[in-house]
C-alpha cells in the first residue's frame, strides 16, 4: 500500500438509497462460556440490502438494537458522506451508554451497512472503488488464559491447528513459569496488557514482575496497550519499536498523542466508529510508515468479514486480530481455516464471502 492521502473521497460521493432499516439478533457461546450477543443492522433500499454489525452490547439489558428496534429517520437519497453526517446528528441509544466507546461501536454498524448498501447499489466492490488488490490475510487468535491461568487454552488450539498464532491477554496473575511455558510454543505474536482501560492496578509489584517476565521471554512480540505508569514506561524504554496502541486510537490525531512515542497501531474499525476517520488513520500510518494490524470485537456476523476485508487491503501481512469467528469458541466444530486467509471479497458490496 503506497497511498499517502486518505481514500475516503473515493467513497464519499457514492450514492445510497435507504428505504428501511431492520435489526437481527446474533448469538454464540464463546470460550470460557462467554455469551456473546451482537446485532446485524440491515439497511434496505432499491431492491437490495447493506449489512453492518453492532458489537456494543455485551449483556442484553434493553439497550441493544434488536431489543429496542428504533425507528430512525434514515430513509432518503444520500451520498455516503451526507448519510454519515446525518447519522452523526441522531441519538442511536435510548440513553447514554455506560461506556463512551459503545457510541462509536454502534455508529460503525450503521456506517458500514451504508457503505455495503451503496456499493451493492452501484454494482461495485470495495477494492474496485479503492483501486486496491486484496492480499492473503495473516491472522492471530486472540485469547485469555482463564481466571486460573493455564497454558491449556493455547495447547488445545495448537493441537487442533498446529500453525495457529496468538494474541494473548496478559494478567498480573501469570506466574513466570507460565510465561516461559507459553513463550516456548513460539506461537505468540502479540501480548496485550490492556493497560489503557482505566482499570485499577491492584498489585503494582505483581504487575511489574509480569512486565519483567514478558520482556525477557518474548523479545519479538508486539506489546499492546501497556499501562501508563512511570515504572512501566522505564521498563519499556528499550522496546518502543514494538509497543503498539489500540484503546487510545480513535482518530488520526490520537496516533501522535499516545502515552509513549511508539510506532505500532492496532486499527480497530469499530472502535474508530467512522469511515472518514478510519481512512484518515490508514493514510496517516502510510505517511509515517507505521506498522499496522487489524483488530475486532468478537464479531459474529458480517462485521468479522468486513474487518478481514479491510486487513486484506491495508495490512494483510501483519498479526491481525481478525481470526474467523469460530476460533473464539471453546471447542469449534469442523475444520478451522488456516492463516493466511485467501481473499474472498464478494463481487459487490463491503462483504467477505462466508
Amino acid at each position: 500500500m503506497a497511498q499517502v492521502e486518505s481514500l475516503w473521497p473515493r467513497l464519499a460521493q457514492l450514492g445510497v438509497v435507504v428505504e428501511s432499516c431492520e435489526y437481527d439478533r446474533l448469538h454464540a457461546v464463546l470460550a470460557h462460556e462467554f455469551q456473546r450477543v451482537t446485532t446485524h443492522v440491515r439497511l434496505v433500499g432499491d431492491g437490495t440490502d447493506g449489512l453492518g454489525e453492532d458489537v456494543s452490547v455485551h449483556v442484553e439489558n434493553g439497550t441493544s438494537l434488536h431489543e429496542t428496534q428504533p425507528t430512525l429517520p434514515l430513509a432518503g437519497e444520500w451520498t455516503l458522506a451526507r448519510f454519515c453526517d446525518h447519522l452523526a446528528t441522531l441519538q442511536l441509544w435510548p440513553e447514554p451508554p455506560e461506556w463512551e466507546a459503545a457510541v462509536r461501536f454502534r455508529n460503525w454498524a450503521f456506517e458500514s451497512a451504508a457503505l455495503d448498501l451503496a456499493l451493492r447499489q452501484a454494482g461495485r466492490s470495495l477494492h474496485d472503488v479503492l483501486g486496491l488488490e486484496p492480499q492473503p490475510v495473516r491472522f492471530v487468535n486472540s485469547l485469555g488464559l482463564c481466571k486460573e491461568p493455564s497454558i491449556e487454552p493455547v495447547r488445545r488450539r495448537l493441537a487442533r491447528s498446529p500453525g495457529v498464532r496468538f494474541k494473548l491477554d496478559a494478567e498480573a496473575t501469570w506466574p513466570p513459569a507460565l510465561v516461559d511455558e507459553v513463550a516456548a510454543t513460539g506461537a505468540v505474536d502479540t501480548i496485550d496488557f490492556k493497560g489503557q482501560y482505566d482499570l485499577e492496578v491492584k498489585d503494582p509489584e505483581a504487575l511489574g514482575a509480569l512486565y519483567n517476565s514478558v520482556l525477557s521471554a518474548f523479545p519479538d512480540t508486539y506489546l499492546e496497550d501497556p499501562h501508563d505508569l512511570p515504572e512501566i514506561a522505564q521498563r519499556l524504554g528499550d522496546h518502543l519499536e514494538r509497543v503498539s496502541y489500540d484503546a487510545p486510537i480513535r482518530s488520526a490525531d490520537d496516533i501522535g498523542a499516545t502515552p509513549l512515542a511508539t510506532r505500532g497501531v492496532n486499527v480497530k474499525p469499530s472502535r474508530i466508529g467512522s469511515l472518514r476517520e478510519l481512512f484518515e488513520i490508514y493514510a496517516r500510518c502510510a505517511r509515517d510508515q507505521r506498522p499496522m494490524y487489524g483488530g475486532g470485537m468478537a464479531e459474529l456476523g458480517v462485521g468479522r468479514g468486513q474487518i478481514e476485508l479491510l486487513a486484506a487491503l491495508f495490512h494483510a501481512d501483519a498479526p491481525n486480530d481478525v481470526a474467523p469467528s469460530a476460533y473464539n469458541e471453546e471447542d469449534p466444530p469442523g475444520d478451522l481455516p488456516a492463516s493466511p486467509l485467501t481473499p474472498r471479497p464478494e463481487a459487490t458490496g463491503f462483504r467477505w464471502t462466508a
